[in-house]
């Protein structure tokens, strides 16, 4: 179960957090970009009170093989024939055509971008939180509760330390982050076959993280909050059944949900990835804990 720690932000990492760049996977697959945000939204410890994030039932995958029409636009890159253990410095040459936003850069200075991103979308295709593979940046600031006659809540004010990752996802130029996933694509079923995944098609995972992501509800109410020895559980049994990765996107809050998804679908339009196999947006009010 991921649970909110009664630390300096809710979740499951440690205190300290490498500053590593898990957004750079994102660099490399802009096409997941919204999944390192929700990488980067795993970090969430509980400084002060306890605070809960609601997420809503996420619906079934879809398994159709059918194709969509690509968008236009998609001109093979001259991505240069590389190795992917020397893959490193093309990535982030040609993703800085992806956002001009700042912060991206920052992503792209970890190592091993390719290999990060892979292993990284195949945790968030299983319902699985990445974390034991890349590092974050902490959001700034402590995470905070809010208390009621009514009960435990997060406080609205938590999710803003996520806005900068959101600025990113918002940023990104769908059609320019699938070209550079088209041209690396080679190297990204390289590491996919690493991996264990013999003669399994990397972009059929692609998909299945999409549609992971896409299948958190956008929270509407509060969010409420029980107390463990050591963290917090949402009181709402549905947003608490959420998988870990789910559970993660939750943290950037309902707006941000709702933008993470949006640019999710604009990338699947761009690769081509027919809406049948992606679940439908839906809104999700928590049910209040009775006293």
């Amino acid at each position: 179960m991921d649970e909110l720690h009664r630390d300096d932000e809710p979740g499951e990492e440690p205190k300290e957090e490498p500053r590593r760049v898990w957004g750079l996977a994102l660099g490399i697959l802009a096409v997941l970009a919204v999944i390192a945000v929700l990488y980067y939204v795993l970090v969430l410890r509980k400084p002060e009170a306890p605070e809960a994030v609601a997420l809503a039932p996420a619906p079934a995958v879809q398994t159709e093989k059918e194709q969509a029409p690509a968008a236009p636009g998609l001109e093979p890159l001259a991505f240069p024939a590389v190795s992917l253990a020397a893959s490193d410095p093309a990535v982030r040459q040609f993703a800085t055509a992806i956002t001009a936003n700042p912060d991206f850069a920052k992503w792209l200075l970890s190592n091993d971008l390719i290999r990060t991103f892979v292993v990284s979308v195949d945790n968030v295709a299983n319902g699985l939180s990445p974390k034991s593979h890349i590092g974050f940046f902490s959001p700034q600031g402590g995470f905070r509760i809010v208390r009621t006659k009514a009960g435990t809540f997060i406080d609205p004010a938590s999710y803003a330390r996520y806005a900068p990752v959101v600025d990113v996802v918002r940023s990104l130029d769908a059609t320019a982050a699938v070209r550079l996933y088209r041209a690396i694509q080679p190297l990204l079923q390289d590491a996919y076959n690493e991996l264990g995944y013999p003669g399994v098609n990397f972009e059929d995972t692609v998909v299945k993280a999409m549609a992971e992501l896409l299948g958190t509800p956008v929270v509407n109410g509060p969010i409420g909050l029980s107390s463990k020895v050591l963290s917090y559980a949402m009181t709402d049994a549905t947003l608490e059944a959420l998988n870990p990765a789910q559970k993660q996107l939750l943290r950037v809050g309902p707006k941000g949900v709702e933008a993470v998804q949006a640019k999710i679908r604009d990338l699947a339009a761009v690769m081509g990835v027919p809406a049948s196999r992606l679940p439908a947006s839906r809104t999700y009010t928590p049910v209040a804990k009775s006293r």
